[in-house]
């Protein structure tokens, strides 16, 4: 299997589907037609070109976790409302 030139522009996308969009990098390697070793290799490769990413990450993990948390929260109360509607009527 021959080695193929994939432009930095394309790697920076492919990454940035794994990190900023939240794709998991099968998903992602099976869509692109990339073995997920380059992916992982390209995600080193551009965290070292990029330094600054790890607070914006972690900031990004935090949001998610907040987020799962309200949603929970949210589909509690949306539960709770329709069982006390019930026994209202």
């Amino acid at each position: 299997m021959g080695k193929s030139n994939f432009s930095d522009e394309f790697k920076r996308d492919a990454v940035a589907q794994i990190t900023e969009r939240g794709y998991p990098v099968a998903e992602v390697s099976e869509r692109l037609g990339v073995s997920q070793h380059s992916l992982y290799a390209w995600k080193r490769q551009l965290a070292k070109v990029v330094p600054g990413d790890a607070s914006k990450d972690a900031e990004i993990r935090q949001l998610k976790r907040e987020l799962a948390r309200v949603t929970e929260e949210r589909d509690i109360l949306k539960k709770a409302t329709a069982y006390f509607a019930r026994d209202a009527k």
